[in-house]
């Protein structure tokens, strides 16, 4: 399910949501993927392929699907307790902001 999801991300993606380029890197279990936005185009890469991601998300597969497909938004207690980790939280908004699934 999650490698669906990244298969179908560049369909998804809505031009002009994302206002500077920005990389993601996404560790969910034995999937490892980078994002790349700008204000035009998402590209999609199996394994980290930037050296630094301006925002690296670690959680289960189950967790980034409950927030993919079920809009659940993580808060300080998912962070505090590690049920999903990353070095820039606010960034994962922006993400979700460049697919349409912002608030």
């Amino acid at each position: 399910m999650v490698e669906e999801i990244f298969a179908n991300l560049s369909r998804s993606f809505v031009e002009g949501a994302v206002k500077k380029p920005m990389s993601f890197y996404f560790s969910l279990g034995d999937t490892k993927k980078t994002v790349q936005l700008t204000a035009e185009s998402c590209i999609v890469s199996d394994g980290r392929v930037v050296e630094s991601a301006d925002c690296v998300c670690k959680t289960s597969p189950e967790f980034f699907i409950k927030i993919w497909d079920e809009g659940y938004r993580p808060g300080l207690k998912d962070f505090l307790s590690g049920t999903i980790k990353s070095n820039n939280p606010n960034a994962l908004q922006d993400f979700l902001n460049g697919f349409g699934k912002g608030p």
